[in-house]
């Protein structure tokens, strides 16, 4: 008799917490492809990159919160979310982690900032193929139709298909009904940066205090990149990594030989 085939073991987080909106989308998209799993942060932590936590313990709690959905719920950061994860939790390395859905654009430069990107980006360099989904809407009443939709279909994808262990995927999905989204794009990162300032504001006892306001500012005019994929209701789908080696210009350093 042939032995059943073993479901794909699906590893959930997020930068939202586990009560956003966002994750129970992508519990939704994902829980017909595999045994899903949830280890998320028990508040928002959105905008904590990849940081870990070194200097307080962590709490680390089963809750019972989705139907039939082993869940897990941490006091540290979207990254202590997949260590915790990979280390306590599971008896081998999940298929896939997928990240999300964040509350918010995390295109172009706001991968260098995104607990969401940062979670998955963790799970890559376990060898563990990843995936952050984030939708274009802040709002906590956004609409996710469209976002859980092509999520359950990306996810699928990479799933059926043996590719990089090391793939991590950078998702964006437009903030329009799924009736105006033209499909998916294949994309790169925009140049595209904050354009920053602290506004300095007085607290009731007249000290100082500042708060970080900006406008998001797009110097990529190309036809290629998210920031276009999006403005013109793409689904943006960028394959990032975390190597952060700079290749063209170590050729150029080691062929001029400036460092002595």
């Amino acid at each position: 008799m042939a032995k059943k085939k073993e479901q794909p073991i699906i590893l959930i987080t997020n930068d939202d917490g586990i009560t956003a909106p966002g994750i129970k989308n992508l519990i939704e998209a994902a829980k017909t492809l595999g045994k899903v799993v949830v280890v998320a942060p028990d508040k928002a932590q959105s905008g904590m990159g990849h940081a870990i936590t070194i200097d307080s313990p962590l709490r680390f709690d089963k809750i019972d919160l989705f139907e039939n959905i082993e869940a897990w719920q941490t006091s540290g950061t979207p990254v202590d979310c997949v260590k915790l994860a990979v280390d306590k939790i599971f008896h081998r390395k999940p298929d896939i982690c997928i990240s999300g859905i964040n509350h918010g654009a995390n295109h172009s430069i706001n991968v260098i900032y995104s607990g969401t990107m940062s979670a998955a980006m963790e799970a890559s360099i376990e060898s563990i193929p990843s995936i952050g989904f984030s939708l274009l809407d802040y709002r906590l009443e956004a609409d996710f139709t469209a976002a859980k939709h092509y999520a359950h279909q990306i996810i699928k994808t990479v799933l059926a298909n043996k590719l990089d262990k090391h793939l991590l995927l950078n998702v964006n999905i437009p903030a329009v009904s799924i009736e105006k989204i033209k499909g998916t794009m294949i994309c790169k990162q925009a140049y595209a940066k904050y354009k920053e300032e602290f506004e300095e504001r007085k607290d009731p006892h007249g000290k100082k205090y500042y708060w970080l306001t900006g406008k998001f500012v797009n110097f990529d005019k190309a036809k290629d990149t998210d920031a276009w994929a999006l403005k013109n209701n793409y689904v943006s789908i960028v394959p990032i990594q975390f190597d952060l080696t700079n290749y063209p210009l170590k050729k150029i350093l080691e062929k001029k030989k400036l460092f002595k």
